[in-house]
């Protein structure tokens, strides 16, 4: 019966780190495209996927329990770090949908 505990804990934690990693992905990807409609409902709809994912995120963090806590916040931090850091980068690049706010 621990062992199913154990399991069922760290794969919520893989999901949290997973979901803010791909919140932090959605939110320095470049989605430009020489047709502005296209690009606009494409924003629009990743903007979407983003928002929906960020809920996702927070109703896991409102659980109370200090490790998705911890996860969320290394999921951030290291997809900010991977995709929105400029260390690895050589040209600054904007990207296309505007900042995640709280």
């Amino acid at each position: 019966m621990e062992s199913q505990s154990i399991v069922s804990s760290v794969l919520a934690l893989t999901y949290v780190f997973s979901l803010c990693l791909a919140i932090e992905w959605i939110s320095h990807a470049r989605l430009s495209s020489d047709n502005n409609v296209k690009a606009g409902l494409l924003q629009t709809f990743m903007y979407g996927v983003r928002v929906g994912l960020a809920y996702l995120v927070m109703l896991e963090v409102m659980s109370f329990n200090s490790c998705i806590l911890l996860a969320a916040i290394a999921g951030y931090s290291v997809g900010f770090l991977v995709f929105g850091n400029q260390m690895f980068r050589r040209s600054k690049i904007v990207p296309d949908l505007p900042p995640l706010n709280c």
